[in-house]
């Protein structure tokens, strides 16, 4: 069976994650949810939380894809 647990990330940490990982943390940083995600981790997100994040993702993504082309 595969293990579930994962390194703890720090704030000092942040900066030096991959630019996927990194934008998630920024974004939770955004919404005041950063300080809930070190402490207990991702899953202590509600669905709403988890998907605003997401969906915030999905927005800069999108943004990005379209500037590019211009």
């Amino acid at each position: 069976m595969k293990s579930t647990k994962t390194k703890k990330i720090r704030r000092e940490d942040i900066p030096n994650l991959e630019t996927s990982e990194r934008v998630k943390y920024e974004i939770a940083e955004e919404l005041g949810l950063l300080d809930k995600v070190l402490e207990d981790g991702w899953k202590s997100l509600s669905s709403k939380e988890t998907g605003r994040i997401g969906g915030i993702i999905s927005k800069k993504s999108r943004k990005n894809e379209t500037g590019n082309l211009q």
